[in-house]
């Protein structure tokens, strides 16, 4: 069972006489998820931090053969674990170097209305990132852009138009102090 965790072990024999349960947990598969050990979590914290590294070079960071290693990681894919790899950009370089965070209230609350603004946040470029929140603000924004000038005219020509928005607060980072994934 030479690079084959207990985990692992214990999922083929698993799967074998117990069928793989249909449920999904934000797009990875459950059953997966339960059944990782520590080093397909090796796996996947050195991927994060270089999402380059070759598999013999990973296999050597979590003492595995290349092999193993390489099935470990098509596993994670596979099961959705791993959604992809990124490159990691320099977002002043790009004309994004200037983030907002965006808390909005919605007047209303209906169906319609709610579905009207997520399909326009949808369709603003300087919108990074949208959360629907329980509670208040109903929702939270990332926006990025070039400067303040340019935040300024998002916020007056597109954010303040949205379907059923009530109020806004723009909030604007002094220091990343952490970041981490891709970003």
């Amino acid at each position: 069972m030479s690079g084959l965790g207990l985990a692992h072990a214990q999922h083929i024999v698993n799967e074998s006489a117990h069928p793989k349960p249909k449920h999904d947990f934000a797009g990875a598969d459950m059953w997966h998820l339960l059944l990782m050990d520590r080093i397909d979590r090796a796996i996947i914290r050195h991927l994060q931090a270089d999402g380059r590294l070759a598999n013999t070079e990973l296999a050597d960071k979590v003492g595995l053969t290349p092999s193993p290693c390489l099935r470990r990681v098509r596993a994670l894919e596979e099961s959705g674990v791993i959604t992809g790899y990124h490159a990691a950009v320099d977002a002043t370089a790009l004309g994004r170097g200037f983030r907002v965070l965006v808390h909005i209230d919605m007047a209303t609350q209906d169906i319609d209305t709610i579905e009207a603004f997520e399909a326009r946040i949808a369709e603003i470029d300087a919108v990074e990132e949208c959360f629907r929140l329980f509670s208040q603000p109903d929702y939270v924004l990332w926006v990025a852009v070039a400067d303040l000038a340019a935040y300024e005219q998002v916020y007056m020509s597109t954010l303040t138009r949205l379907p059923g928005v009530a109020r806004t607060n723009s909030q604007f980072p002094m220091k990343t102090v952490k970041m981490t994934g891709a970003g």
